[in-house]
C-alpha cells in the first residue's frame, strides 16, 4: 500500500505528464507542417493557397428558414460587401426581417458566401459558403421585483403563471454574426491535411495544381448570452452585427478546436450559460493571457485535490478538539453551504459551482467529527448522540464562547440591518432568492469575523501547533490563485470581493506561525505530543 508522499508524488507527477502532454498538443495545433516541396518549387503533393492569385471577392450574407438552399428563392439578402478586402476589418449593423415562422419558436438561417465580384453566389463554381443559425433556444432570465412595493395579489398570480411559462426555453435572436477569412498563403501538404481545417476547405483543380479555395470561418465563441434577444410573436424586425476580422492559420486551428469543445461541453449536458462562462474565458482574454490562465488552472485543480486531500486526512485522524474553534468549524460549515445554495440561485458557472459544492460536502461531515458525533438509526429515525468533552477541550471552548461573545455585538446587528436595506432597496426573483443573498452578503461582508474566534484561541493558548498547516497552505496557494481567477471567470461581485478576503486572513494565520514557535510538549493537529511520541518509541 502507498504511504501518503509517495501516493503525493504519484499524482504530482501524473499531474506534471498531463502539463506536457498538453503543451505538446497545444504546439501540434498551433503549428502546422507545410508542404516540403514547396520550397523547391515543384507543385507535385501540394496544395496551393488560391488567395495568392489575388482575385476580386464580393461578401454576401443571406438569411432563410432552410437550412440548405439550391437558388435565390425565399431567401433575404440582408449585406452585400463589393470590393471585398480580405485584410481590412469592418463591422456593420443591418436589420433583418424576422419571417412569422421564426417569430414562432422557428429557426432562421445565415447563408454567408464568398465569391467572385459581379457574379451571383449560386453562379459562381469557386465559391465558398457556410451556414450558422442566427437562432437559440434558452430559458430566459426571470424578472426581478420589489418583494414589499413591486406587485398587487393579483400582479403576483400574474407573475407566478409567467415563471411557470418562463421555466420553457423560448427562441432567442443572436444579434452578433462574427466572419473571418483565413488570410495566410500557406502551401498545405496534401498528404497530411490537418483534420480540423480540412472539413473548411474547398479544392479546386487549376492546370496541374491543386488549389484550396479560401477558408471561411464563422466565430461562434463571439456568440455570448448577453447578445441574445428574445423574440416576440409581434417582432417583426431585429438588429444584426456582422463584424469581419482576418485570422491566421495558427488561431484559426485553436479556435475550431475551442469551438468543438464547447459543443462537447454541450452535448455533456453543460446549459447555454455554462458553455457561455467558457466563451468568455476564450473571447475576452488574451491569447497569450489565455495560455497563463490554462496552467493557472492546472495547479488550481493541483492544490484543490492536495488541499482536500490533507484537509480529510487531518480530519480523519483528529481525536480532540484541543484548541480547534468550534464555532468557527460550525461557521465555515454554514457559510460554505450558503454560499453554495447561492451560487445554485445564481446559476453560477460549472466550474465554481462544483468545487464549492464538494467543499460544502467536506465541512458537513468536519462539523460531524468536531461535535464528536454519532447517528444510530431506529428503524427510518436517526438518533443523534454527542461525546463528552476533556477539561483541556472545556478550556478552549470558553475561549471560543468568549470570542463569540464579544463578535455577537457587532455582527448581528450589521447583518439584520443588511438584509432590512436590501429588502427595501434591491430587486429579487423571491423571498427564498431574497433570503440566500442577505445570508450570503452576511458571510462575504462578515465572514471573516467568524475566522477571529480561532484566532483568539491561538492568542490565548499562545500557540498554533493544533492547525492542519499543509491543508492551510495547499488552500493558500488557491487562494492566491482564485484571486487571478476573479477577473477571469464570470462571478458574483460579493464572490470576488472574498477571494481577496481570504488573503488577509491567512496572512494573520502566517503571523500568529510566526508568533509562537513550535512547542514540543504541545499537542499537535493530530492530538499528540513529539514528547508523546518519544515516550511511545522508547517504551
Amino acid at each position: 500500500m502507498l504511504s501518503r508522499s509517495s501516493f503525493t508524488s504519484l499524482v504530482v507527477g501524473v499531474f506534471a505528464v498531463y502539463v506536457a502532454h498538453t503543451c505538446w498538443v497545444m504546439y501540434g495545433i498551433v503549428y502546422t507542417r507545410p508542404c516540403p516541396t514547396a520550397a523547391d518549387g515543384a507543385a507535385g503533393g501540394c496544395v496551393w493557397p488560391y488567395l495568392a492569385r489575388r482575385p476580386k471577392l464580393q461578401l454576401s450574407v443571406y438569411t432563410t428558414t432552410r437550412s440548405s438552399i439550391g437558388a435565390e428563392s425565399n431567401i433575404d439578402l440582408v449585406l452585400n460587401v463589393e470590393d471585398f478586402d480580405i485584410e481590412s476589418k469592418f463591422e456593420r449593423t443591418v436589420n433583418v426581417s424576422v419571417p412569422k415562422k421564426t417569430r414562432n419558436n422557428g429557426t432562421l438561417y445565415a447563408f454567408v458566401f464568398l465569391h467572385h465580384a459581379g457574379i451571383l453566389p449560386w453562379h459562381d463554381g469557386k465559391q465558398v459558403h457556410i451556414v450558422s443559425p442566427l437562432t437559440t433556444y434558452m430559458v430566459p432570465k426571470p424578472e426581478e421585483i420589489n418583494l414589499l412595493t413591486g406587485e398587487s395579489a393579483t400582479q403576483q398570480i400574474e407573475a407566478e403563471k409567467q415563471t411557470n411559462a418562463l421555466d420553457e426555453p423560448v427562441s432567442h435572436w443572436r444579434s452578433r454574426l462574427t466572419l473571418n477569412v483565413m488570410v495566410e498563403d500557406f502551401v498545405f501538404d496534401g498528404s497530411s491535411l490537418p483534420a480540423d481545417v480540412h472539413r473548411y476547405m474547398k479544392m479546386v483543380q487549376l492546370g496541374k495544381t491543386v488549389h484550396y479555395l479560401p477558408i471561411l470561418f464563422i466565430d461562434q465563441l463571439s456568440n455570448r448570452v448577453k447578445d441574445l434577444m428574445v423574440i416576440n410573436r409581434s417582432t417583426t424586425e431585429l438588429p444584426l452585427t456582422v463584424s469581419y476580422d482576418k485570422i491566421s492559420l495558427g488561431k484559426l486551428r485553436f479556435w475550431i478546436h475551442m469551438q468543438d469543445a464547447v459543443y462537447s461541453l454541450q452535448q455533456f449536458g453543460f446549459s447555454e450559460k455554462d458553455a457561455d462562462e467558457v466563451k468568455g474565458i476564450f473571447v475576452d482574454t488574451n491569447l497569450y493571457f489565455l495560455a497563463l490562465t490554462f496552467f493557472v488552472a492546472a495547479f488550481h485543480l493541483l492544490f484543490d485535490f492536495l488541499a482536500f486531500k490533507n484537509d480529510i486526512s487531518f480530519w480523519k485522524k483528529k481525536r480532540s478538539m484541543i484548541g480547534m474553534s468550534t464555532k468557527a468549524v460550525l461557521w465555515r460549515c454554514f457559510s460554505t453551504v450558503v454560499i453554495f445554495l447561492f451560487l445554485l440561485d445564481e446559476q453560477t458557472s460549472l466550474l465554481v459551482l462544483i468545487p464549492a459544492g464538494i467543499g460544502a460536502v467536506i465541512e458537513l461531515w468536519k462539523v460531524k467529527k468536531a461535535l464528536k458525533m454519532t447517528i444510530r438509526w431506529q428503524g427510518l429515525r436517526p438518533k443523534f448522540q454527542f461525546g463528552a468533552y476533556n477539561d483541556s477541550e472545556k478550556k478552549t471552548e470558553e475561549y471560543d464562547a468568549q470570542a463569540m461573545k464579544y463578535l455577537s455585538y457587532l455582527l448581528y446587528p450589521l447583518c439584520i440591518g443588511g438584509a432590512g436595506y436590501s429588502l427595501l432597496n434591491v430587486k429579487y426573483k423571491s423571498w427564498y432568492s431574497w433570503l440566500i443573498n442577505s445570508f450570503v452578503n452576511g458571510v462575504y461582508a462578515f465572514g471573516f469575523l467568524f475566522m477571529l474566534p480561532q484566532l483568539f484561541v491561538n492568542y490565548k493558548m499562545k500557540s498554533v501547533a493544533h492547525l492542519p498547516w499543509k491543508a492551510f497552505t495547499y488552500k493558500a496557494f488557491n487562494t492566491f490563485i482564485d484571486d487571478i481567477f476573479a477577473f477571469i471567470i464570470t462571478m458574483p461581485t460579493s464572490h470576488r470581493l472574498a477571494c481577496f478576503r481570504d488573503d488577509v486572513v491567512f496572512l494573520v494565520y502566517l503571523y500568529q506561525r510566526w508568533l509562537y514557535p513550535v512547542d514540543k510538549s504541545r499537542v499537535n493537529e493530530y492530538g499528540e505530543s513529539y514528547e508523546e511520541k518519544s515516550k511511545k518509541k522508547s517504551s
